[in-house]
């Protein structure tokens, strides 16, 4: 028997940060399914293979192994610029769906926090969470993120960037970003981690009793 809590949002609305804090909780696996992207994406480009070729790019997503993703290597922006151009392919999203949807079969539970997680990937999953903020709140997360990081953030360039993404991941024909219809609303903009997690946290607990 295991438990699904699919987790879905907008970038830097704090889903990962919540999706990892609550897989640590409750000894789940966590699946960062955007890095099954960016990771099909770094191998076509580690073997200069083309970006634009969906049937070779649908043949690596097939062969990935989501035992090896690294989020240090992965998030950079080269990698994210590739992945977004392999997203909106319907094969190679088949079968990263088809990988993340193996993934969350494994025991005791998992946590799987991306864009489709509970209107496509899980959508029987018995916890379904949508963390948001407002574009301004997330943009200037990301930033002060890249500061204490040691980098230089530009406020507009991002906030710029981020309005672009929701944009395009909720305009998408295929599997657009949207709240699957059971989905529990947590609106970080002004929400600690803290209160996020416990909210989280008391819907879990319900479902589990459930169970």
């Amino acid at each position: 028997m295991t438990f699904t809590i699919a987790i879905d949002g907008p970038a830097a609305a704090g889903k990962g940060t919540l999706s990892r804090r609550i897989a640590e909780e409750y000894g789940f696996h966590h699946l960062d399914t955007g890095l099954t992207y960016r990771a099909t994406a770094k191998a076509l480009l580690d073997r200069g293979l083309p970006l634009d070729d969906e049937a070779v790019a649908a043949d690596v997503a097939k062969n990935l192994d989501l035992g090896g993703l690294d989020r240090s290597i992965l998030s950079a922006h080269a990698i994210g610029e590739a992945a977004s151009k392999i997203a909106v392919m319907p094969s190679v999203r088949r079968a990263l769906v088809e990988a993340q949807q193996g993934f969350a079969a494994r025991e005791p539970g998992t946590v799987l926090d991306g864009r489709d997680i509970g209107t496509v990937v899980c959508p029987d999953a018995p916890v379904k969470l949508y963390v948001t903020a407002s574009a301004e709140v997330r943009a200037k997360r990301r930033s002060d993120e890249i500061v204490a990081g040691g980098g230089v953030a530009d406020y507009g360039t991002i906030l710029e960037d981020i309005r672009r993404r929701d944009e395009r991941d909720m305009g998408r024909a295929d599997s657009p970003l949207k709240p699957a219809d059971d989905a529990h609303l947590l609106d970080t903009s002004e929400m600690s981690i803290e209160a996020a997690f416990s909210a989280a946290k008391s819907f879990i607990d319900a479902a589990l009793k459930h169970q």
